[in-house]
């Protein structure tokens, strides 16, 4: 299903945060969530980006706990406008959006320890280019608004980005707290999935960051080796046909394992 759902939110086009096509997805994703049964929230906000204000929400589903902890798992459903490029975005952006919604029904079945937070960002993406005040605007947003507390009683940010692709390879991200990047080595040995997730360190600056910097427990899982030479990102050739269902139930497994040994813990 996840792979069926990211064809879907590709269906919609270009989807750039403020666009006519981002609000039919956002519409679409609420859609599939409603039925789950879980609390669902929208965070609605004003970016101001270089070519002026831009409108965002960010789209949250909690499924309740009773330990007062709390899991986030997250990922961007935006893509990125680029001139002159019929840029759809199935792994950047579609990716996330159809493994979440997955993600959200699976976990729908399962009784929760903590409250698990499924995350949707919007503006993930730099409006011109990439820099600390020109991109993860729904995630540095959502970051400061949960300054109220709820920050204090999360456990641990999973982000996913770009996990669609048929040669997966996911980063060792500097970025992302030792003890994750441990747990997560651990379950994909466990599964035998070890030789998609590389041993070699690099760090990336992607929606964990924000969390990171409010000294939330964080780990990204993306794959930033997409085509030859990181060819096909950010480029009309990130298609449909670059993606594999395996691929994201690679990560899937992985990220139920995850959550599950999170919630174990106290």
């Amino acid at each position: 299903m996840a792979l069926a759902d990211t064809r879907k939110a590709v269906s919609f086009g270009e989807r750039p945060s403020g666009s006519p096509a981002n609000t039919r997805l956002r519409e679409w994703i609420l859609g599939e969530l409603r039925p789950l049964g879980g609390q669902i929230s929208l965070d609605s906000f004003t970016a101001a980006t270089p070519t002026g204000p831009v409108p965002m929400t960010n789209i949250i589903l909690k499924f309740p706990g009773s330990s007062g902890k709390a899991i986030a798992v997250s990922g961007h459903f935006d893509t990125k406008r680029i001139p002159m490029v019929h840029f759809v975005g199935a792994n950047d952006g579609g990716s996330s959006t159809g493994f979440l919604l997955e993600f959200a029904r699976a976990e729908a079945k399962l009784k929760h320890r903590d409250d698990l937070l499924i995350v949707f960002f919007d503006g993930e993406e730099a409006v011109g280019s990439w820099s600390d005040t020109d991109s993860r605007y729904g995630s540095r947003h959502l970051a400061e608004k949960w300054l109220d507390g709820t920050l204090s009683h999360i456990k641990a940010l999973i982000n996913v980005d770009m996990i669609g692709d048929k040669d997966l390879d996911i980063l060792n991200d500097e970025n992302s707290s030792s003890s994750l990047r441990g747990a997560v080595r651990q379950i994909a040995a466990k599964l035998g999935d070890s030789k998609y997730f590389l041993a070699e360190a690099s760090g990336i600056d992607d929606d964990h960051k924000p969390f990171a910097d409010a000294g939330v427990n964080v780990i990204d899982l993306i794959d930033f080796d997409y085509g030859p030479n990181n060819s096909y990102w950010h480029t009309a050739q990130d298609t449909m046909d670059k993606l594999g269902a395996h691929s994201l139930q690679v990560v899937g497994n992985v990220v139920i394992e995850l959550v599950k040994d999170l919630e174990s813990r106290d």
